[in-house]
């Protein structure tokens, strides 16, 4: 039987926003395990009585953090209301705004924070992973769907290709960073990327018109 690793309701008042703020810096800063109740509530500007009536515990709170930083990444990776974007723009639109988030500060803490407890706290990485790649996934492949029906894609499986999509764009520059064998890419190292990234991906699946 499949566990339940859904976050319990979190409650919603004015400090609401003051807490998960003071949270994502203490997370950034110290990690998981050493971000405690206090320092948090410190940096919050709140009691400790204030952070556990909004979030029951860290896990919790953590969890909320990362939901919420990668739902604000994917929001801005398909910003694009319109279907009628021609794909290879809508492409390189969306591997910018994914390079922007995979080469952040953030990105690289979280995933080593979620990688590093996953075995005590399995759902940390499973929210991490609905709220981010599995968010932009489903909605790649909403706009693939499109593109598809207007003949700019063929794509016989629109999920794989959302899937691969994402991980076109952690070629060579995430993966070093990941391992600090790189520490800051220039603009051309990430144009290198992401143009590889929406040639290669529309060598496969654009159609003859698009591919231009």
């Amino acid at each position: 039987m499949d566990l339940d690793c859904s976050a319990p309701q979190i409650k919603r008042g004015r400090k609401y926003d003051q807490v998960v703020s003071g949270a994502r810096s203490v997370f950034l800063a110290e990690g998981f395990e050493g971000a405690s109740v206090d320092l948090i509530a410190r940096e919050a500007g709140v009691s400790k009585a204030t952070l556990y009536s909004y979030f029951p515990d860290k896990r919790v709170l953590f969890i909320e953090v990362t939901k919420q930083e990668c739902a604000l990444q994917a929001d801005r990776a398909l910003q694009v209301e319109t279907e009628d974007v021609p794909v290879r723009q809508m492409l390189t639109g969306v591997a910018q705004s994914m390079m922007s988030f995979l080469t952040s500060e953030f990105a690289h803490r979280i995933f080593r924070i979620c990688v590093a407890e996953s075995d005590r706290f399995p759902e940390l990485g499973r929210e991490f992973y609905v709220s981010g790649p599995k968010l932009l996934e489903d909605r790649l492949i909403m706009y693939f769907d499109h593109a598809c029906a207007r003949g700019e894609l063929e794509i016989p499986d629109v999920q794989l290709a959302a899937s691969q999509f994402q991980e076109l764009m952690k070629a060579d520059v995430f993966i070093k960073m990941v391992f600090n064998v790189l520490e800051e890419p220039d603009q051309e190292e990430l144009d290198r990327v992401i143009d590889g990234a929406v040639d290669m991906f529309l060598a496969r699946y654009g159609a003859p018109a698009a591919t231009s």
